[in-house]
């Protein structure tokens, strides 16, 4: 999996696929650990369809950048994917951002 990202100074954002599913989420979640930095936003954006095993998906990227000593945020104007988040309480779990910037800021 070859996702589109952006590089602001120590941070990373990675535009997550137009479907994360079943079919997306392992490649997603090995994706990810071979990124260069560990302060890692992930933007929801263009993401359409989301079902469980892509959430489960979030989580494990979380643990697995937590564990390497990193931070995951995820960043979505999408008013369906952020009621997905809120639904399913992973809008408690992970620090959801209205957009990049401010995602990005909250490093600092």
């Amino acid at each position: 999996m070859n996702l589109p990202t952006e590089i602001f100074g120590n941070v990373i954002v990675v535009h997550t696929p137009e479907e994360l599913g079943s079919d997306q989420a392992d490649a997603f979640e090995a994706y990810i650990p071979t990124l260069d930095r560990r302060q890692v936003v992930l933007d929801l954006d263009g993401t359409e369809m989301i079902d469980s095993r892509g959430l489960a998906a979030l989580l494990t990227v979380q643990d697995n950048v937590r564990n390497a000593g990193g931070e995951v945020k995820v960043t979505t104007s999408n008013a369906t994917n952020r009621k997905v988040l809120e639904i399913t309480r992973l809008d408690q779990q992970l620090e959801v951002y209205e957009n990049v910037l401010d995602a990005v800021r909250s490093f600092r």
